[in-house]
């Protein structure tokens, strides 16, 4: 039996599946910018290295510098890690919740975080009859018993966002009960009209509220690990950057971080890039007798009767995400990201194949 931890995400290109010398997967299961890592972060950070003998900044100062001035969050109120799962568990234990509210299906990392710091997690299923469409059910779910409020938007896996309106309901019900929000809008950068359901004008209002992004996604720094928090207060952030390690984020991903943000419209290009490959993407998923919900992230959500699917598709090098272990979820949901257009083609080939049909 293998001692080795059962890993819970994509993105796992390192296990042996039985491929010849040479062959590469396709890697459709993680959720990166298919533009890939800009030239310009990617030279700041084969740059930095060499700065790499001294420790980096524990502070930060440089990339919180940019981050403000993108954000328009003061300095103060913004926090930096190791990517950001990272700032879930250094929240988590900076606050020791006894008890935390997560939504499912969604990140499973929430729920591992609060497990982690002691809290005990309770869990409110959106309907699969309604699509997994969050709804105002999941207000009644928060009661001043509650500690913690994690809310994903888009959601993990299924990309489906929700208002500005939604979210500042949920901020002002979390308020009275006395407890914390967070919001993770790591994927909103990939959403059409995202900048106007984001909630980041919103910390303004809400000093218990938070905004989680990061790097990872937009930018396709996932082996870089770098994401950051904005608190709706400077004592939050305080809290929060006191309770992890002091060297969290490396010099090369702060140099590439700060390179990242002085790309003028990478996100607007993105956006551009994906519409048209999710729709090809979508369509082909419902060609072949998938239930696709329309995402508005850079990845699609979709039931499929065949529990084998992603063995078959290792067959073809095409590595895509079962949700099985999601909550709510079993082993007929799947997820897989937007790539290049001729990844895309391939992946269209190969789910053709599998489904008995031509072209």
């Amino acid at each position: 039996m293998s001692s080795e931890p059962i890993l819970i995400h994509g993105g796992d290109i390192y296990t042996d599946r039985g491929l010849q010398p040479g062959e590469k997967l396709l890697d459709f299961s993680a959720n990166l910018n298919p533009l890939g890592m800009p030239a310009a972060v990617r030279e700041a950070a084969v740059r930095a290295i060499s700065e790499s003998e001294a420790y980096p900044d524990p502070l930060c100062r440089a990339l919180r510098a940019e981050i403000a001035q993108k954000e328009g969050i003061p300095a103060e109120q913004i926090v930096c890690g190791n990517g950001a799962a990272d700032l879930l568990y250094r929240l988590c234990w900076a606050y020791k919740p006894q008890i935390g509210l997560v939504p499912a299906p969604t990140f499973a990392e929430y729920e591992l975080a609060l497990k982690n710091s002691g809290a005990h997690v309770r869990l409110h299923p959106f309907s699969a009859e309604n699509q997994f469409q969050p709804d105002d059910t999941f207000f009644t779910s928060i009661t001043p018993e509650t500690d913690v409020v994690f809310f994903c938007n888009p959601n993990n896996p299924t990309g489906l966002t929700v208002s500005r309106n939604y979210i500042l309901k949920l901020a002002e019900i979390c308020q009275k009960n006395n407890c914390l929000l967070i919001l993770d809008e790591c994927f909103l950068c990939f959403a059409d009209g995202g900048a106007e359901k984001s909630a980041v004008p919103l910390l303004c209002e809400f000093d218990n509220l938070f905004v989680l992004k990061a790097f990872t996604k937009l930018y396709a720094m996932a082996g870089l690990r770098l994401g950051y928090l904005l608190c709706g207060s400077t004592e939050h952030a305080q809290k929060i950057a006191a309770s992890g390690q002091a060297w969290s984020v490396s010099t090369p991903a702060q140099a590439a971080g700060i390179a990242a943000l002085q790309i003028p419209d990478y996100a607007e290009q993105t956006r551009n890039y994906l519409r048209g490959n999710r729709a090809f993407l979508a369509g082909v998923l419902r060609e072949c007798g998938a239930d696709v919900l329309d995402s508005e992230a850079n990845y699609l959500f979709f039931r499929w009767n065949d529990l084998t699917l992603p063995e078959k598709m290792v067959k073809h090098r095409i590595l895509i995400r079962s949700c099985a272990n999601y909550h709510t979820l079993d082993e007929t949901y799947y997820r897989i990201a937007v790539r290049t257009e001729e990844e895309n083609r391939l992946f269209a080939k190969a789910l053709r194949q599998i489904a008995g049909r031509k072209g």
